[in-house]
């Protein structure tokens, strides 16, 4: 085995723990000082109004095109939402009446049997 003196891994090793304890107390300095959240709150600040101007060109965009932005197409789904579970109650009030009124739950009431057809239609009278 070589000597840890001359070894040039342990080396590599070495140099690379110093170098990331140095930068690892740069890092904590820097990010703990005033100036640099200031610096950090800004750039979020900047970003937010960014997002927010591009969202508003946007939808003017898809306005003119005459298409629906997100905020419209999210506000439809719920309305959609909405509606399907109005349905689907009332389909279940009306298969519980239905079934109410056959005397067994679920069960659709038959037709009632039609009468015979007895009348014929006029005959042509022969001169």
């Amino acid at each position: 085995m070589a000597d840890k003196g001359n070894d040039p891994w342990a080396m590599w090793q070495t140099m690379l723990g110093e170098m990331e304890k140095s930068f690892n107390t740069f890092a904590g300095k820097t990010m703990s000082s005033p100036e640099f959240s200031k610096a950090m709150n800004q750039a979020g600040g900047a970003s937010a109004g960014a997002q927010k101007q591009m969202s508003e060109m946007m939808e003017k965009y898809l306005g003119g095109l005459n298409m629906p932005s997100r905020a419209q197409m999210v506000d439809m789904a719920a309305r959609l939402q909405s509606i399907e579970a109005q349905l689907a109650e009332i389909k279940s009030l009306l298969m519980m009446q239905s079934g109410a009124a056959a005397g067994a739950p679920g069960a659709a009431q038959p037709p009632s049997p039609r009468p015979p057809r007895t009348k014929q239609p006029p005959r042509e009278q022969q001169k």
